[in-house]
């Protein structure tokens, strides 16, 4: 039993499993699902889809935080994303049928998207490593003036987007599941795969531990630091693709709003240590469901509106202080003392 509690991601399951027990308590039929067109349905498959944005950005925000970083910029880069597309695509109809018009091809649209939003993550890593500004400032700069990048693309303007194909990113379905948690599954077991199969994840993790030694060691720092920027800033433009292509609209307000804060809580639910060097992309896709599941068991409690924000912060403070090895050990302590 000990070694279970010990295990890094015993935390992050049994918080979400918990999490879906009290739903299909105060809803009997959470755990239901329905096959119907082909495609699977259900409260979990929702939460699924619903978590695949926040998982993605997670993704990226996990490698950084490993390796000492920090990137407070993602929720801005997800809007400028998502204007990109959506500006290229359009929101013009035909008037013979009807027909929605792309202004310009659905995968030069894409791609430009991900370009920008990958130049945003360089950015951030030229900041940081070249300039040697400290990582929450150098985002700093990119998470209050991205939003004004994002409302210069798209003219101050919510842009709808009518072209049904693009709707697919963040709508479709993919074997019966929804597209865009099976393109963050793959993007995970991908970037996990190349972790733990090449020398990049021990290289990431020493130079988290310590910085000076790897490069001592011959460890190609910067160039490793300002790539996993990079790939924060793309994975994050991912994810703009499927928050706009989910709404069918690009707001550059809104887009990605806090998404940030709830990535940063997605990595340290997952048991990634904040000073470096330890990570785990698992337990960071378990924060993304928990966070996820979370809000849905507080819409389910019918928590008044003003105060789900309170609630929300109320758990995850439990969850962390539970996950603390301290704590746990100051309340074993407390226990065994006389009189207790």
């Amino acid at each position: 039993m000990r070694a279970l509690v010990r295990w890094h991601l015993f935390w992050p399951c049994l918080t979400l499993a918990l999490l879906i027990a009290l739903n299909a308590v105060v809803n009997p039929g959470f755990l239901a699902f329905e096959w119907r067109d082909g495609h699977l349905y259900g409260n979990l498959v929702d939460i699924l889809n619903r978590a695949a944005p926040l998982a993605l950005v997670a993704t990226g925000m996990t490698l950084v935080i490993a390796a000492r970083g920090l990137d407070i910029s993602v929720g801005a880069v997800v809007a400028i994303s998502a204007a990109v597309a959506a500006v290229m695509i359009g929101g013009s109809l035909s008037l013979g049928d009807a027909e929605a018009v792309s202004r310009f091809p659905m995968w030069l649209a894409i791609l430009a998207a991900l370009a920008i939003a990958l130049a945003c993550g360089l950015w951030n890593g030229a900041l940081v490593v070249g300039v040697g500004m400290q990582p929450i400032i150098a985002t700093l700069i990119l998470m209050v003036a991205g939003r004004g990048v994002a409302q210069l693309v798209t003219g101050g303007q919510i842009i709808t987007i009518y072209y049904p194909p693009y709707a697919y990113l963040g709508n479709g379905f993919l074997a019966g599941l929804p597209f865009a948690a099976v393109l963050a599954a793959a993007v995970i077991a991908l970037t996990q795969l190349l972790l733990s199969r090449t020398p990049l994840g021990l290289y990431v993790r020493a130079i988290g531990i310590n910085p000076v030694a790897a490069r001592i060691a011959g460890i190609r720092a910067k160039p490793i630091t300002l790539a996993l920027y990079g790939f924060c800033g793309l994975l994050a433009g991912v994810a703009g693709l499927i928050v706009s292509s989910n709404v069918r609209s690009a707001d550059a307000n809104n887009a990605g709003q806090l998404l940030e804060l709830d990535a940063i809580l997605a990595v340290t639910l997952g048991g990634t240590a904040l000073t470096g060097g330890r990570f785990s992309l698992v337990g960071t896709a378990l924060g993304a469901l928990i966070i996820q599941t979370l809000t849905t068991t507080i819409y389910s409690l019918g928590v008044p509106p003003e105060v789900n924000l309170v609630f929300k912060a109320a758990l995850i403070f439990i969850v962390m202080l539970l996950q603390s090895p301290e704590f746990r050990a100051g309340i074993v302590r407390l226990a065994r003392q006389p009189g207790a």
